[in-house]
């Protein structure tokens, strides 16, 4: 499933086999538990997203909140869209420590990791980076780049 036009999360996992729900609820309940307060979950794109929401920060480009992180499950893969690692150098390296530390190899694009299966997240890592980045900071660095 490259796009999704389910209009909630759980419509979105309803739709998947179970093998892949599986692990997209695994790496979604490593979001949720480690989420700042002031994400919200919601679908966006087709996929799950968490951003900030439009009554929180309604100046987006685009008229839809803030992307923070997004999951989905791709025709031969997962995805993980981690944009605090995209927008701090800082946590992107920490990302790309944590893989090498871990033992398990990146495939990443600028805010995309890609993943086959569970085991090619080291999980606890992941929950600390979605942890990081509280809204209130999320939104100094989005409006920095920005001002660019």
């Amino acid at each position: 499933m490259a796009s999704s036009k389910a209009a909630t999360v759980d419509e979105y996992l309803r739709e998947l086999p179970d093998d892949r729900r599986a692990v997209l609820s695994a790496v979604r309940e490593v979001v949720l538990r480690n989420l700042p307060e002031g994400y919200r979950e919601t679908m966006s794109y087709g996929m799950i997203g968490y951003g900030i929401p439009l009554e929180r920060y309604p100046d987006t480009y685009n008229r839809q909140p803030l992307a923070y992180a997004a999951l989905a499950a791709q025709k031969n893969y997962y995805a993980l869209y981690l944009m605090c690692a995209y927008q701090d150098s800082a946590q992107e390296q920490a990302l790309r420590d944590a893989f090498a530390a871990a033992g398990k190899k990146l495939d990443m694009g600028k805010s995309c990791i890609r993943f086959k299966k569970l085991d090619d997240l080291p999980l606890d890592d992941i929950g600390r980076i979605i942890a990081s980045t509280p809204p209130d900071a999320f939104i100094a660095q989005h409006e920095a780049a920005r001002a660019k």
